[in-house]
């Protein structure tokens, strides 16, 4: 999920910023250039950890800023198919929640919970199970697998990820502990 990376880039250092510290500017300028955008086979640039080398600066005509190919240490989110991933519930809606994953949220589906029928309670903005009485609301915790990514580096916004809670050891944490506790009590009276 998170990754720490080596990357080469270039900056481009405009007139006004070359009397400054230029290791404090080309930090500033990558964090400006990188955090919060999307690469598609990268990830999402979370932070710039340190930058490792500056090169020797070029000028090119016509232009009068500095161009410096720069090393650099950054922190990297990026989500994986089939991953089991552990977050909180942010929203709920009547389509599903939204779950805090990182650095970005994803979506549980109503129809990836659970095997029971399961309503939306607006009164109590919150998911509900007609058979079984499980219910989801915000700030719960919760334990899923990714099933579906769609980053988009030119609105990272509009970057998709799917979960689902619809396999065994996965749910809200307490229906899993639940569950733990029933399958160990199981265990315990087969021993007597």
């Amino acid at each position: 999920m998170y990754f720490k990376m080596r990357l080469v880039d270039v900056v481009r250092v405009p007139p006004p910023l070359l009397g400054e510290d230029m290791n404090e500017v080309i930090w500033y300028l990558l964090q400006e250039k990188l955090e919060g955008r999307i690469d598609k086979k990268l990830g999402m640039v979370v932070a710039i950890i340190e930058v490792i080398e500056m090169g020797d600066g070029r000028i090119l005509s016509g232009d009068g800023a500095v161009y410096y190919d720069i090393t650099f240490d950054c922190l990297i989110f990026r989500p994986v198919m089939q991953e089991i991933v552990e977050g909180d519930i942010v929203e709920v809606l009547e389509f599903g929640a939204f779950i805090g994953i990182g650095a970005m949220d994803a979506l549980l589906h109503i129809s990836q919970i659970t095997d029971d029928f399961i309503s939306y309670d607006e009164k109590n903005a919150r998911l509900a199970g007609k058979e079984k009485g499980k219910s989801l609301s915000e700030g719960d915790s919760v334990r899923a697998r990714v099933v579906a990514i769609s980053l988009n580096e030119r609105e990272p916004k509009d970057s998709k990820i799917g979960l689902t809670m619809r396999q065994p050891a996965l749910g809200k944490l307490e229906w899993i502990e639940e569950e733990r506790r029933k399958a160990d009590g199981e265990s315990v009276q087969d021993v007597s």
